[in-house]
């Protein structure tokens, strides 16, 4: 069993910037970053394995960063140049895996956190 806790998200203005956090029980397995948006399927970010190699969606190549803190056992999303596509539920999850042999599959991770909402406004 992994425990995700997630914080930081909260209301911004479009071009602004936000940390997400995501507190883990253990960090030796892939950990990702996911996202809901109200009506729309749940979708994959980011996700970083064990070595910490890193996936990131198309959507957000360039503006996210996913890095994590092994000592403090803590997963981090910076994003920057927020845009309004980007509000929704976001969800840190593990596979029960070193690597991310799910890529940024929802469906495939066990594990998730409660989320924590991200509203970016125009």
């Amino acid at each position: 069993q992994v425990q995700l806790v997630e914080s930081g998200g909260e209301s911004v203005q479009a071009g602004g910037s936000l940390t997400l956090s995501c507190a883990a029980s253990q960090i030796t397995y892939c950990t990702g970053w996911f996202r809901q948006a109200p009506g729309k399927e749940r979708e994959g970010v980011a996700a970083m394995d064990a070595p910490g190699n890193r996936h990131y969606a198309d959507s957000v190549k360039g503006r996210f960063t996913i890095s994590k803190d092994s000592v403090k056992h803590i997963l981090y999303l910076q994003m920057n140049s927020l845009e309004p596509e980007d509000t929704g539920m976001y969800y840190c999850a593990a596979l029960d895996k070193p690597y991310c042999s799910a890529g940024l599959e929802a469906v495939r991770y066990p594990y998730w956190g409660q989320g924590t909402q991200v509203t970016v406004s125009s």
